[in-house]
């Protein structure tokens, strides 16, 4: 379903009727309609919407280097704000059905590792600096210049290796496939459940994935969103009779009051410059490199991905409007630091309303106006458990998968780098490391098959960037910086 509906579309394919909106988000032109584009915004939202507490969480729980810590109410409403906005943003201005919010991982290393060595301003500072080199690297046409220097089958690859990597998420967060607490005493790292599966919350989401695969099988429009509305009811009335222990992050229970009002208390609580006095100039620049490194290649392959399975991708295999979506990108991430919610960035998960129908920004108008409700009914739109929200990132997974058959699998020199890509990005859990690995492999084999000259000069530069990126704990040992 999700390939006829992005190619050249019939006149009559939209439901615009050749109206404005129609002509201006060119809904009909992509072959969709302003359903599918609905559809498409709701199932991204309710796929990421995880986000407006596990922010909180992460950023919340870290204290910096004098022992203070943000304020949870105020970085829900920060999280909630940057991603409506920006959502938005990317809606009208890059006409990408693409949702933004604060990164994964990104906000990990604010949390953990700059936070504790200066104070929560100082670090939001550098966040907005590493937002605005992102920009300039864009204007400068360089950002761009590497995305498009990437060969099609690494390309593909990414596609198929995010596929692999959110499918892996939907299991982790529902619980399906767990961390072994002793893990370096066992054979294996993770397992199935707590060793077995039992309990409501696995039960929730192991009939949503046979609900959602059973529906695209069908092709029933709104296969993922009618899941996800499904299988919320059924955990509100599961929690309600049953003596359900723990959903996780989010319990699916009707709230007493589901109106919360915003706190805007931490909006331009930042030190642009104010960590070169906490630590050296040296360790500001490998913190900068780091988020940088993660934001930008994070980005790229989930626009490139996310765009690919939308089959928007141009003759040439580009992405269109790709200047704009990458400012846009850059701009969030300086948000996110103005704002003090931590970098936000593109989300893998607008992957999901892809698989819903999605192929315009009018999606991600849905979406961002989602969020923006957020700021004043929080405890209501996030009572979708992850059980209930989890299966659509398995059945995107598998949407994303099928573009692995565009792989020349008998060329060995773009075969073993598409390999690595797809493959450590789950593995590593990290979108990042799986195009890093990617493409030093592409590099190292096609020089020593004697073909350099065929490897773009952005690529030798990238790889070695990414050479630099994974030997970084070395690096700083031998240069002495803590």
């Amino acid at each position: 379903m999700h390939k006829t509906e992005a190619g050249p579309a019939a006149p009559h394919a939209g439901s615009g009727g050749g109206g404005g909106l129609d002509r201006f988000f060119r809904i009909s032109e992509r072959g969709s309609t302003l359903g599918r584009e609905v559809r498409g915004g709701l199932a991204t939202f309710f796929t990421m919407a995880y986000i407006l507490v596990l922010n909180p969480i992460i950023l919340g729980s870290a204290k910096d280097k004098f022992g203070d810590q943000l304020d949870v109410p105020q970085l829900a409403t920060a999280t909630a704000l940057v991603a409506a906005v920006m959502t938005v943003i990317m809606g009208v201005g890059g006409n990408l059905p693409l949702a933004l919010a604060a990164g994964l991982g990104l906000n990990a290393v604010v949390a953990f590792q700059i936070a504790p060595l200066m104070a929560w301003d100082d670090a939001m500072g550098l966040v907005v600096l590493e937002g605005l080199l992102i920009c300039v690297l864009v204007m400068t046409g360089l950002r761009e210049a590497i995305m498009h220097a990437i060969p099609q089958p690494l390309k593909q690859a990414i596609s198929v290796g995010i596929g692999l990597f959110i499918a892996f998420i939907g299991f982790v967060d529902a619980g399906f496939v767990t961390r072994i607490p002793d893990a370096a005493n066992t054979t294996v790292p993770v397992q199935l459940g707590t060793g077995t599966l039992g309990g409501w919350p696995i039960l929730v989401f192991c009939l949503g994935v046979l609900v959602t695969i059973v529906l695209l099988a069908r092709k029933v429009k709104g296969a993922i969103l009618i899941s996800i509305v499904l299988m919320t009811l059924l955990a509100i009335v599961i929690n309600a009779l049953a003596d359900v222990k723990s959903w996780g992050l989010t319990t699916p229970a009707l709230p007493d009051n589901p109106v919360a009002a915003p706190d805007f208390g931490l909006l331009f609580q930042f030190d642009l410059f104010g960590s070169f006095g906490q630590v050296t100039v040296l360790t500001v620049v490998l913190l900068i490199f780091t988020l940088i490194l993660s934001d930008f290649f994070d980005t790229m392959g989930t626009v490139v991905g996310v765009t690919a399975e939308a089959g928007l991708l141009d003759e040439r295999g580009q992405v269109p409007g790709l200047s704009r979506v990458l400012l846009i990108d850059g701009a969030a991430a300086v948000a996110g630091g103005v704002a003090s919610s931590s970098s936000a960035t593109t989300y893998v998960e607008s992957a999901a309303g892809v698989g819903e129908g999605a192929r315009t920004g009018f999606a991600s108008l849905v979406t961002g106006g989602l969020f923006a409700l957020a700021l004043f009914f929080t405890p209501l739109l996030t009572m979708v458990p992850m059980q209930a929200a989890s299966p659509a990132l398995v059945a995107v997974g598998f949407l994303m998968m099928t573009q692995v058959r565009h792989i020349e699998w008998d060329r060995y020199d773009v075969a073993i780098p598409a390999f690595l890509t797809i493959t450590v990005m789950p593995f590593t859990y990290s979108i990042t490391n799986g195009i890093g690995a990617g493409f030093v492999a592409y590099v190292v084999i096609k020089a020593c098959l004697g073909r350099a000259r065929e490897v773009h000069w952005l690529l030798w530069g990238t790889a070695v960037l990414f050479l630099a990126y994974f030997a970084i704990g070395p690096i700083e040992m031998l240069l002495g910086v803590k």
